[in-house]
């Protein structure tokens, strides 16, 4: 680590300590936390707006709220509406279009990841006598939500947020697809036997645990188990329960019941130290659709090494080593010079990954670029993205003063960005020849991504593409949700093949109680004011 990385290390643990003080008892909901934003300056008054977007912004959710806004014709320069464009805002997600427009420009669009498995000792015939070795990349899916076409799949509401918000659902994909495509190529290679271990080398950076989710050169599933619970034929009857990935030592039970129908579906999850042991508990309405949760993988390390050797075994390789047995990582060679690589799996360009992270809100996936990007210097050290980012930004003219992150995912209390900062990244992708893919990568209002139930019925469906951002904590003293910022970030069609750059958010707004309805709520009058800035640009 560099002096200068372990200097900030240092600095960002300590603010990372102060906000876990302030932050018992958070419920992230779309999907970050973060403490809540200094008090704002005095408003100015609405004039210009048009009364229906001055009505959404006098609601009485925000009485002591801060809204920002603002739009800009970026061929031109011609600022169309601007308000607080040059202060502060907590950004929640819509941080993530800064860490993965670096991520995207350093690595490139193109981009593969490559995770090749070397066969390391002496073959007889169909025997390796040696170990395999997988040699993990950072590949975020590895196979398990790419499409027979290439395309990685995803839903609206995504698997990873299954505990935090409701009508999270599963893609079809198989998340074992990568290892399972290794392992063929594994035996495609004349190898039937292994007499010696099976490895996963995660050497590529170190897991950061200032970064929250932790990303890990090792990711399968986006090391989460998944339990979809179904509920039974009657009331009084235990529920179904599916589970995915199937890998050992992971077990599952379930005491969940099913209750009549109308009755309250409340599943809570519990797990092991380890994460080893997951028990799930509660009720399930008869006649509801599935409810999904998951549990998360401790060791993805370990829990990647052990579905490989299932899937070699599958595959009809035999492998004589404990698949749960210890990671023997003493065993990995420095080097893999000279050594033969029986498979190789190679994922979608990086473009696909950056698609699914802004059109989901990928927490794990934004961070994990901070981590893509240190590597790129020699760096094991995911604090060395930071300047590969802050590089990034200044060429990109992005005015970095205006820019506060401490992870790629737009969820660390120290995260603040201007409108005009936001509008500045937007404007750079307008000026590159990945404008329309990174512009259809985001969120498309009404259609798809964490805007695909807003507005579905309006003019400006299709129109608006943009990120969106939340922050919200449990407010116990008024029993409600402290909702520190709702927020949304991108493009309006202006006309055909023009394209204005925006943002509209608000900071410090309160739900009327303590159920995640309020903030959704929040959520849609943000989309909606998005939509009627597109509708007054004559789009």
């Amino acid at each position: 680590m560099s002096p200068t990385a372990r200097r900030r290390r240092i600095s960002r643990r300590a603010v990372v300590t102060l906000a876990l003080l302030l932050s018992v008892g958070v419920v992230v909901t779309g999907l970050v936390q973060a403490a809540p934003p200094p008090p704002p300056p005095p408003a100015p008054a609405p004039g210009g707006l048009g009364p229906r977007l001055a009505a959404v912004m006098a609601k009485p959710a925000y009485r002591h709220a801060q809204w920002g806004l603002f739009q800009q014709n970026p061929r031109t320069g011609r600022v169309v509406r601007s308000r607080f464009a040059d202060q502060f805002f907590i950004p929640g997600s819509t941080a993530k279009l800064f860490s993965v427009s670096g991520t995207w420009h350093t690595l490139g669009g193109d981009h593969r990841f490559v995770t090749p498995v070397y066969a390391v000792g002496q073959r007889r015939q169909a025997t390796l006598r040696g170990d395999l070795v997988l040699v993990a990349q950072g590949d975020l899916t590895l196979g398990g939500r790419t499409r027979r076409n290439g395309t990685v799949a995803y839903t609206p509401i995504d698997h990873t947020y299954a505990n935090d918000v409701p009508g999270a659902t599963l893609t079809p994909e198989n998340p074992l697809a990568g290892l399972d495509h290794l392992a063929r190529q594994v035996r495609a290679a004349g190898i039937r036997r292994v007499d010696g271990d099976v490895l996963v080398d995660a050497r590529l950076f170190r897991p950061d645990p200032d970064l929250d989710p932790t990303p890990t050169p090792m990711i399968v599933n986006d090391n989460v188990i998944d339990l979809l619970t179904s509920p039974g034929r009657a009331a009084g009857s235990p529920a179904a329960l599916e589970v995915r990935p199937k890998v050992a030592p992971y077990r599952v039970t379930s005491s969940v019941r099913t209750v009549a129908a109308g009755k309250p579906t409340a599943i809570a999850v519990r797990s092991s130290p380890d994460g080893t042991r997951i028990q799930l508990s509660g009720t399930i309405a008869a006649g509801s659709a599935p409810v999904l949760r998951i549990s998360p993988v401790k060791d993805p390390t370990a829990f990647g090494r052990t579905a490989l050797i299932e899937a070699l075994r599958r595959a009809g390789v035999q492998v004589t080593a404990n698949p749960v047995g210890p990671r023997p990582a003493a065993r990995l060679p420095r080097s893999y010079r000279g050594v033969p690589a029986v498979a190789r799996y190679t994922s979608p360009p990086y473009r696909e990954y950056a698609r699914l992270i802004l059109k989901v809100s990928h927490n794990l996936g934004a961070n994990l670029g901070m981590c893509l990007m240190a590597t790129t210097t020699g760096s094991t050290d995911c604090e060395d993205g930071f300047p590969v980012l802050a590089a990034f930004l200044d060429a990109a003219k992005v005015d970095r003063k205006a820019v506060q992150l401490a992870d790629g995912r737009g969820g660390n209390p120290a995260d603040r960005t201007t409108p005009r900062a936001l509008a500045q990244i937007l404007t750079y992708w307008q000026r590159t020849g990945e404008a329309r893919n990174f512009r259809e990568a985001l969120p498309v209002l009404g259609v798809d991504g964490t805007l695909a139930d807003s507005c579905r019925h309006c003019p400006s469906r299709g129109k608006v593409f943009a990120k969106t951002g939340t922050a919200a904590g449990i407010d116990a003293l008024n029993d409600r949700l402290a909702v520190g910022a709702e927020t949304i970030a991108g493009y309006l069609e202006t006309g055909k093949g023009r394209f204005d750059v925006f943002f509209a958010g608000v900071n410090g707004a309160a739900t009327p109680t303590a159920a995640i309805q309020g903030v959704l709520t929040i959520g849609d009058d943000v989309a909606d004011a998005a939509a009627l800035l597109q509708q007054k640009s004559g789009g």
